[in-house]
């Protein structure tokens, strides 16, 4: 989707042509803790709502008993092709992780990126991220590789995922010295409650480059819905992950903070969660996951809130 043909509700994505939603919607769930069947219904509402943004990964959910990897991709080219909506999508996917296809060399880039587009029954992957770098690799042989990918059609642009300012910094310069592929994107972890691992020097990288942010985990594995309370008990794969904020003081400032500005806007606790994301610098599109129709609205109408400077200011004071 070009700027010309984008609605004005989409973010442009970096330097890219791309346009997208406020909200990625991540795959993650999509054959884990969605069955296909469910997986269709949030997808379809996400597209009724204008979303247009699904990211996903070559290896999900390769962590499941009996699954192989690439099932969250298998459920989107099914879906993408039963809608007959792929000019629509904006189709993120992901290289290193895969079981059968790991790391970054420059074969297994290749290799991994047809049974990527297999999978997703299309041409073209639209973002395709280096899933977690492999400071092993020359960051020549990584963008050589991502720039021949480019150039046959096959990927429309590049991005990182889980990697130092300093490789970053060097995969850009290499590609602006050669004339070739360049990163407009930047996936990293980030949310109100986990702020080290990007803001600094990565952060300071994506200003200064013109990278876009898709940050993982805008909800701290759940924590961030709200759900989260002492003396309850979350049935989710991810309780144990959440849970652990709940014993930081940290955790309690924001979950308060976050309660008292969602119920100033009568709008639920996630959405306010993902609109501080949203507002931070270099930012464009948070990434969150529902595994069920019921969990989706408070992450789309992210699209519709603008928290004042006060209120972006107390929830950065009490997540710091």
């Amino acid at each position: 989707m070009t700027a010309s043909s984008a609605s004005p509700s989409l973010h442009k994505l970096g330097s890219s042509d791309l346009e997208v939603f406020p909200l990625a919607l991540g795959g993650n769930v999509f054959g884990w803790t969605a069955d296909e069947a469910t997986s269709f219904a949030v997808l379809d509402a996400y597209a009724a709502a204008g979303g247009n943004f699904v990211d996903t990964a070559d290896s999900y959910s390769a962590w499941i008993d009996g699954h192989q990897g690439g099932e969250s991709e298998t459920i989107i080219g099914k879906w993408v092709r039963a809608r007959g909506n792929r000019d629509d999508v904006v189709i993120a996917t992901k290289v290193s992780q895969h079981p059968g296809y790991p790391g970054l060399s420059a074969a297994n880039i290749k290799a991994a990126a047809e049974a990527s587009l297999r999978r997703l029954d299309t041409d073209h992957i639209d973002l395709y991220y280096t899933h977690f770098d492999k400071p092993e690799i020359p960051v020549e042989e990584i963008i050589g590789a991502l720039d021949e990918l480019v150039r046959a059609g096959k990927v429309r642009h590049i991005a990182a995922s889980n990697i130092t300012a300093e490789r970053l910094q060097e995969s850009l310069d290499f590609s602006d010295r050669e004339g070739l592929a360049r990163y407009v994107a930047l996936q990293p972890h980030y949310n109100l409650v986990s702020r080290d691992t990007y803001e600094g020097s990565l952060q300071d990288l994506a200003s200064r480059t013109g990278l876009a942010a898709v940050p993982y985990f805008a909800l701290a594995a759940g924590f961030l819905t709200g759900k989260y309370r002492p003396g309850t008990t979350v049935d989710s794969p991810r309780a144990g992950r959440a849970a652990q904020y709940l014993e930081s003081a940290r955790g309690q400032k924001v979950l308060t903070a976050l309660d008292e500005i969602a119920e100033t806007h009568s709008v639920a606790v996630p959405t306010v969660a993902l609109a501080w994301l949203a507002a931070q610098p270099t930012v464009t599109s948070p990434i969150a996951s529902a595994r069920t129709l019921e969990q989706l609205p408070p992450l789309l109408a992210v699209a519709d809130l603008q928290l004042t400077d006060q209120e972006l200011s107390r929830l950065t004071t009490a997540s710091a």
